[in-house]
């Protein structure tokens, strides 16, 4: 079974403070701060017989993250990189002008029963290091800055908020944080974040304005000033964001950059088997018609 995931139906409305949608991009709005993309992958449940299996594909002109709760990837990429990411790590890759990864369930889980679940965020680059080379960090999980405050944990798995820094190498002003209720409380962080911030309900439900927001949602805050609410206990919320870059974006396929004829270039060199390869992994993903 390959590239196992799921992919959250886009239902976008603007509701007093916040703009609520089911995935990030969606149409009234297609990034946060630097963020372009989120997928939420799973929760899966595998079988001995089914793996995650997704073959060589290329990125241009940002960061991928991958953030797992449970189960295991190798990551191979074009840049020599092999690595198994385990829940509460990051892997980083900054894609630049080009680079080629797969992702696949290891070796020793094959023909074992198994899961898989995470998030995986795209960030774009700013306008001047769209081209940078590519480079790749993994990140342990007993590095990213985790705290305890007015009864909520919180991780800071990337950029800086709250006057702490995480050891992801990120390229602009951004943050991404991780926030783990056991009580209903109210949480003010406005004062602490900048440029546009959002929220990703991974699971529980946040309350704002007399409305209720649930499991697998995006809400996009007007302000990230207005950034306050209330968590149910149990939940578990992502606030993502940071300054928006003065260029737009385009995105197309895995490809983003603040010029068209980049991307239709990376397409024409993916499509003509271009990019430089993974060793030992000779699959591939096909351009999309």
């Amino acid at each position: 079974m390959s590239n196992i995931q799921l992919i959250i139906p886009e239902r976008a409305a603007n509701i007093g403070n916040f703009k609520v949608g089911r995935l990030l991009p969606f149409r009234s709005k297609r990034m946060v701060g630097p963020f372009s993309f989120i997928d939420h992958m799973g929760p899966t449940k595998m079988s001995e017989n089914e793996n995650l299996d997704v073959p060589p594909h290329p990125h241009i002109g940002l960061s991928t993250l991958t953030y797992l709760f449970e189960g295991s990837i190798v990551h191979k990429d074009s840049i020599g990189t092999e690595i198994e990411i385990n829940p509460g790590a990051v892997n980083w890759m900054t894609a630049g002008r080009g680079v080629v990864h797969s992702e696949r369930t290891p070796q020793r889980l094959r023909g074992k029963k198994k899961a898989i679940h995470g998030l995986q965020i795209w960030i774009a680059l700013p306008k001047e290091l769209e081209d940078i080379e590519p480079k790749f960090s993994h990140i342990s999980a007993d590095k990213l800055p985790s705290w305890l405050d007015n009864g909520l944990h919180y991780k800071l798995i990337a950029g800086k908020a709250f006057d702490k820094i995480s050891p992801v190498p990120v390229h602009s002003e951004l943050f991404l944080l991780e926030i783990n209720s056991t009580q209903k409380k109210t949480i003010n962080c406005g004062k602490d974040l900048y440029g546009e911030s959002g929220i990703y309900i991974l699971k529980g439900a946040i309350f704002s304005e007399g409305n209720t927001y649930t499991e697998k949602q995006i809400l996009v805050a007007n302000e990230s000033t207005l950034c306050s609410f209330e968590i149910e206990e149990n939940s578990t919320i992502f606030i993502f964001g940071g300054i928006p870059f003065p260029e737009e974006r385009f995105i197309h396929w895995n490809f983003v950059s603040s010029n068209k004829e980049k991307i239709e270039k990376a397409k024409k060199d993916w499509k003509n088997q271009e990019f430089q390869t993974i060793t030992g992994d000779n699959d591939f993903v096909p351009l999309p018609e």
